[in-house]
């Protein structure tokens, strides 16, 4: 019988506001993971994003204190690594924000991520204000995540149209939202690779789209030509997520 291994972490993801913009390859080269190359859509290379709200967070099992329930917004993009039976699609981040010191501490030393912490808020307005219902089954009319830099106040919002539903088998959709693979490049060179679990998401379209940041402070000098007018924009609605302990790719 074979034993189930236990993810190093569990959540709930929820609330996903992805911008999705096109950027030239060149830019992100220096950042990809040894071992990884760059993936596209269509032949066009792509940078998102992404606020969510971090939900009912538990690390082996155990709920962590004051540490639950919290935001993240960060920036990625995407990267395939060769396997035996095919190519692995995977995101990779550029930077990652959260509320709390210790979570981006955490996250650094066991996956070698680029957390950093700042102030944090969100709103998220839904269709039905009074509805008694449970927020993750509520139609959400617009979401939006702030996050304060050297004592600017940033954002990123969506207002939404239509009805949510799944994704289509080769859409950009598809190819933003289905990555169940994360790699990340240490100080050291090596790559570290972990595995993410989800089910797929539904979406929702945004007839309007919304990010109000100091690019050049928060994400670096070159992002700046790329972050303005999105290509696409779109909610997903979440769910229960596992992520499983890292490893180190051999040299």
């Amino acid at each position: 019988m074979t034993t189930k291994i236990r993810p190093f972490l569990t959540a709930q993801w929820h609330h996903l506001v992805m911008l999705n913009y096109e950027i030239d390859p060149q830019v992100l080269l220096p950042l990809v993971p040894v071992g990884t190359e760059l993936d596209q859509w269509n032949g066009k290379t792509y940078i998102s994003l992404v606020g969510f709200l971090f939900l009912k967070t538990r690390v082996l099992g155990m709920p962590i204190p004051f540490h639950q329930n919290f935001e993240e917004v960060n920036l990625r993009f995407y990267v395939r690594c060769k396997r035996e039976d095919g190519w692995q699609r995977a995101v990779v981040f550029v930077k990652e924000i959260v509320p709390r010191f210790a979570i981006a501490w955490v996250a650094k030393t066991v996956y070698g991520e680029n957390y950093v912490s700042m102030p944090m808020k969100h709103k998220i307005l839904f269709a039905d204000q009074e509805s008694k219902a449970d927020q993750e089954s509520k139609t959400v009319q617009s979401a939006c995540y702030f996050w304060s830099h050297q004592g600017n106040e940033n954002k990123m919002k969506v207002t939404l149209e239509g009805k949510s539903g799944y994704v289509e088998e080769g859409s950009m959709e598809e190819f933003i939202t289905e990555h169940y693979w994360g790699y990340a490049r240490r100080k050291d060179g090596r790559t570290m690779e972990y595995q993410v679990e989800h089910p797929s998401w539904r979406v929702t379209n945004a007839k309007q789209a919304e990010l109000d940041c100091d690019i050049a402070q928060v994400y670096g000098d070159q992002f700046v030509p790329f972050l303005q007018s999105p290509v696409s924009a779109f909610l997903a609605d979440g769910s229960e997520i596992a992520v499983h302990k890292g490893r180190l790719l051999p040299l």
